[in-house]
């Protein structure tokens, strides 16, 4: 069976911005490009990053309807070993490269952002808080991983975009510290979440990074694989808790969160951070609670009220501000390894 390239590939890089004359080590500011075709199609980024962000939006509730009567524990390290077997057997068929040196450190960092982290702390958080609420404090996310981009990767986003970031960020916080009876009124699950956004977005920005050296797809199969000795184990403990005699809903919830948050829904969401800019394609994300928002509604019956209907109005807006924003990006790519 013929394999995948090693590397981001030039269906990956196309995307990359071409060095000019000034060297390797110059940057540019990445708009969007100039003609009428060009400003009316999406960047490729953008777009790999909603189909990501549409998949994610259901994660919340499906969660939430898991751990109604399976162990958290259960759920939030299942998930990473139903999705691992499914790496390894990927793995297996395609044999991809294997990574090497200081790569493997860094799936490591990716494994406990995306692979533990996450998962767990919302599987406890979605014990307590509703499905709509968790999403408004997720929407944290986006600036969380636009800072780590800039530290991390060098990106420098203009001002506007850290005007329509730092505004979403406000929506957030006022919408919990409201919603939680003020500052003083934050719930345990809420410090849970928040735990989980910062994890995820050290996960989202090292991934991003990796994946123009090995591909996008495989920074969650390798990630998965190396979270496995960690992740079975919790799976067990948890399952011990209890029989394992959840309804339908549960398994079927259960089966989403594993098969689609936790695998296929990251293969599309690295590609469009790989393509990036980073700080730029995270900011997608800010659609994810007004999604998220909508399935608990439609599914549970959640109420709508104003406070979350502004909230969720207030983060799109800004979402549509920052993709939009100025962003200078490194040119200079790490280069695959040999």
């Amino acid at each position: 069976m013929r394999s995948l390239p090693s590397t981001a590939g030039a269906s990956e890089g196309a995307a990359s911005p071409r060095p000019s004359a000034a060297g390797a080590g110059a940057a540019v500011e990445s708009e969007p490009s100039g003609g009428a075709a060009a400003r009316r199609r999406p960047p490729a980024g953008l777009v790999f990053g909603f189909l990501g962000v549409l998949s994610f939006s259901f994660t919340l509730p499906f969660t939430r309807v898991a751990v109604g009567s399976l162990d958290p524990l259960f759920v939030g390290a299942g998930r990473a070993v139903v999705a691992a077997v499914l790496s390894i057997i990927v793995l297996l068929i395609i044999r991809p490269r294997l990574p090497r040196g200081r790569q493997w450190l860094r799936l490591c960092v990716v494994a406990a952002g995306v692979v533990a982290g996450f998962p767990l702390l919302t599987s406890f958080a979605m014990q307590t808080a509703p499905a709509a609420h968790g999403a408004v404090v997720i929407g944290i996310l986006p600036a969380a991983t636009a800072i780590v981009a800039v530290l991390r990767g060098g990106e420098r986003p203009s001002r506007a975009f850290w005007v329509a970031s730092i505004a979403g960020l406000a929506a957030v916080v006022a919408f919990v510290a409201v919603s939680g009876g003020g500052l003083n009124g934050l719930h345990p699950s809420d410090f849970l979440l928040l735990a989980a956004v910062a994890l995820a977005a050290i996960g989202y920005a090292e991934g991003a990074l990796l994946a123009r050296e090995l591909g996008s797809w495989q920074i969650i199969c390798w990630a998965l694989v190396i979270g496995l000795p960690v992740m079975a184990p919790l799976a067990i403990i948890g399952a011990s808790h209890g029989p394992l005699s959840g309804s339908a809903e549960s398994w079927l919830a259960f089966a989403y969160v594993s098969v689609i948050s936790q695998f296929l829904g990251f293969f599309v969401w690295y590609r469009g951070l790989a393509i990036g800019p980073i700080s730029r394609v995270s900011q997608v994300q800010l659609l994810q609670p007004v999604l998220t928002i909508v399935w608990a509604a439609l599914l549970f019956g959640e109420h709508l009220d104003w406070l979350v209907i502004v909230a969720a109005g207030v983060v799109v807006a800004c979402a549509a501000f920052a993709v939009r924003a100025r962003i200078v990006n490194p040119v200079a790519r790490p280069k695959p390894s040999a």
